[in-house]
């Protein structure tokens, strides 16, 4: 057993500190759940330790998946992107149509024999990334042209936010505003991005348009959202919504500095959903502003280790792979944590690799090995690149001695003379 572990840590590679605050995360993730899931416990006549056993099995997988995806050459997800793409949009279509509904829209679909329900929005987002990561490397020649280079990266992002936009609009828009990001970054011109913007506000208005002249889809909810965002005075409004940002709000009131404790929460008793949407609240109350100012610390330096081994990575690919996959992980975080504080409306996203789970952390979790496979690639490649330094380095001081010796040898033989 130790022998395999060590076997294991050995052939751990990637950035160290990725590998930390993954592990930190999951340590927080397993706090929040077990103290948020009590009442959920006793609801559904569950031992109180049931939830955790849960998570720890989910997030013991899911590093498991880090760790063999990590070391996978990162180069064979641009063949496998496209098979992953495909698959995709099929499933995102069946989801719509046959998918389980939840909060009025149907999101979740239950694979056969096994009876796993995951989102298909996240298998959606994570073949969407790589991709596009494909396609950006392919088109740089000619990424400056509207017709050859824009539009076929333009056209996949497109298809994948419309699918996803009639059950889960809030994944649909966070999904856009990061490929705009990854566009961006792949030296898309400005104008393109402009012209993604207005295509975007376009089709979600004819998307919301005919979903409230027909009464098929959710545009009464996210309508309903809106506006309880911005009429805070309503204090008799009946939606859930309402009463979550309001509990949410108490949480955080009763956190303060330092928090109340671990597991001493009083919201998560009130909290429809404490230990998913709104588990970032709980955590503020038990561990106070600084307890969540160091949850944002860990997504940012999550970013910034990603945005260096883009800096780092000398092939396209890789570069936008990691970019890409990172920044939508931290902006589903930053969005979790803003509906959590009221910054901006309701909308569902969970907090990654901290919220009970079981698909979305697995997914997410494959979103890191991807990265954390770019990372082990630049190092041993930069290693590798010491090394020769350091062997011609080796030879040229063996050569100049060499050459002194024989300059010496020389000198003595005219002196003998």
């Amino acid at each position: 057993m130790a022998d395999g572990m060590k076997q294991i840590l050995t052939r751990t590679k990637g950035d160290k500190v990725i590998w930390g605050v993954v592990l930190v995360l999951s340590f927080i993730s397993l706090l929040a759940v077990y103290s948020s899931t009590g009442s959920l416990a006793y609801r559904m006549e569950k031992n109180s330790g049931y939830y955790l056993a849960k998570q720890v099995m989910v997030l013991g997988l899911g590093l498991l998946i880090v760790y063999y995806v990590h070391r996978i050459n990162y180069t064979r997800f641009a063949k496998w992107s496209v098979y992953a793409y495909l698959l995709s949009l099929p499933l995102l279509i069946y989801t719509l149509v046959f998918g389980t509904s939840l909060n009025e829209g149907s999101r979740w679909i239950k694979l056969p024999v096994i009876n796993l329900t995951f989102q298909t929005s996240d298998l959606a987002k994570l073949a969407l990334f790589m991709f596009l990561a494909r396609m950006l490397t392919i088109k740089q020649d000619v990424i400056k042209d509207f017709r050859k280079g824009f539009i076929p990266v333009l056209v996949p992002m497109l298809l994948t936010c419309a699918l996803i936009a009639p059950a889960n609009l809030s994944t649909a828009l966070m999904l856009g505003a990061t490929c705009a990001i990854m566009f961006f970054i792949g030296r898309v011109q400005l104008k393109h991005l402009v012209f993604l913007a207005i295509a975007g506000f376009m089709c979600l208005s004819v998307v919301f348009t005919i979903s409230k002249l027909t009464g098929v889809g959710r545009a009464a909810t996210w309508e309903r959202r809106v506006k309880d965002f911005f009429k805070e005075e309503d204090k008799n409004s009946k939606h859930q919504d309402v009463y979550q940002v309001e509990q949410a709000k108490i949480a955080i009131a009763n956190g303060g500095l330092t928090g109340r404790g671990p597991g001493k929460s009083l919201q998560k008793n009130f909290l429809p959903h404490p230990y998913s949407d709104f588990i970032f609240a709980i955590i503020i109350e038990e561990y106070g502003l600084l307890g969540g100012t160091f949850v944002v610390l860990l997504y940012l330096l999550f970013l910034w280790r990603s945005v260096l081994i883009f800096k780092r990575c000398p092939f396209a690919f890789g570069a936008f792979l990691a970019v890409g996959l990172s920044v939508t992980l931290v902006f589903q975080a930053m969005l979790n944590m803003a509906v959590n504080v009221h910054l901006v409306p309701v909308t569902g996203l969970t907090l990654p690799m901290i919220s009970m789970g079981g698909s979305s952390i697995w997914f997410t979790s494959v979103a890191i090995g991807i990265v954390l496979s770019v990372s082990k690639y630049v190092d041993e490649m930069e290693g590798e690149r010491k090394n020769a330094a350091r062997l011609a380095a080796v030879a040229a001081a063996e050569a100049e001695a060499a050459s002194e010796e024989v300059a010496v040898a020389a000198l003595k033989g005219k002196k003998t003379k």
